[in-house]
């Protein structure tokens, strides 16, 4: 038996011992999006970066929910997507991190202004408006109107056909809630909802799920965003999909870096990654309809746009606020949730 030279045997040992005392670059994600949307970002940052990404998918208030449960000793390193104003909410908390991206003059204007309103501890990166879905063979079936306003949607025929977001979990949810708060005042809107209730058969988890039960006829009607809905179309289902006559509001979808993040280096670099122009433009691929933050990103065909639909000027400040989020959930639950379905 033949044995190596001592000598190689050194030098060998002194070339391997550094590469396996090397960490792999990794970050850790919390995605408020599609799964399908979650996937293609992983896969996209892997790929280039060459950074190893565990992505967790979760609704935008459970992801606030756990960074608050997880402050002193944060487990996320980026937050990605949602609706913004729970990131706002975040962002007052001192939940996240203060970064001004270099990319940000190439930004909409309503995606720097979300991050001025944060203090720079978030940024837009998509926006998107909130609408009514109905699935209309199901209601053609059952021989009633399809909604087109707001006010439509307390008709007794929509008696257990009206499926909406828990505001506690979902950001859709809340959007609506601040929506209809400043269309009609607040105790108005929750008079409104009151009235709703009667003709709601489910609060659901997260803002898609009530698109995704009309498509599939388990409901007559989804309040959702416009984008959830028009995908179930468009993968062709019955649902049509309405802005509600009186006006809507909209959401900035939102990234943010987490305060403390163990991983801030690779969370800066999918930061400035998910900002770009051309992975702004990747999100059609996986058939998402927001519009682009970044100004030179391409608009999905179909994506409904904000300046064709009435909407109402949106507060982000005040109902992006802890102390206005707390007191509306609080008035939601004791209010709505608790009455007889």
């Amino acid at each position: 038996m033949k044995f190596a030279p001592l000598r190689y045997l050194a030098l060998s040992s002194l070339l391997v011992l550094p590469l396996a005392g090397q960490a792999a670059e990794r970050l850790n994600v919390l995605c408020a999006a599609d799964n399908d949307w979650c996937e293609l970002m992983r896969n996209a940052f892997e790929k280039e970066s060459h950074v190893e990404v565990s992505m967790v998918r979760k609704s935008s208030g459970e992801i606030f929910a756990q960074l608050r449960a997880e402050a002193n000793n944060p487990k996320t390193d980026i937050w990605w997507a949602g609706t913004g104003d729970p990131h706002l909410q975040a962002a007052a908390e001192g939940l996240t991190e203060v970064y001004k991206s270099p990319l940000l003059p190439k930004l909409q204007p309503w995606s720097q202004k979300q991050a001025e309103n944060a203090g720079y501890r978030t940024v837009g990166v998509y926006a998107g408006l909130l609408g009514i879905g109905y699935n209309a063979e199901l209601l053609k079936r059952k021989g009633v109107p399809a909604p087109k306003c707001w006010k439509d949607l307390l008709n007794p025929a929509y008696k257990g056909e009206v499926q909406m977001p828990n505001p506690n979990s979902s950001g859709t949810a809340y959007t609506m809630i601040a929506t209809l708060a400043q269309l009609q005042g607040e105790n108005e809107a929750f008079d409104y909802m009151k009235k709703l209730n009667d003709n709601v058969s489910q609060y659901t988890k997260s803002g898609s799920a009530p698109a995704k039960a009309a498509a599939r006829g388990e409901t007559g009607i989804g309040i959702s965003f416009q984008h959830d809905l028009l995908k179930e179309a468009m993968a062709g289902f019955p649902v049509e999909v309405v802005s509600p006559c009186e006006g809507t509001g909209y959401e900035v979808g939102s990234m943010s870096i987490v305060k403390g993040a163990k991983n801030m280096e690779s969370a800066k670099r999918f930061y400035e990654f998910a900002l770009r122009a051309d992975v702004q433009s990747l999100g059609a691929k996986s058939g998402s309809l927001q519009v682009p933050s970044n100004k030179e990103a391409a608009i999905p065909p179909k994506a409904p746009r904000l300046e064709t639909v009435k909407t109402i000027n949106y507060d982000f400040a005040k109902y992006g606020s802890n102390d206005t989020r707390k007191r509306l959930l609080k008035r939601w639950d004791d209010e709505i949730f608790s009455l007889p379905r």
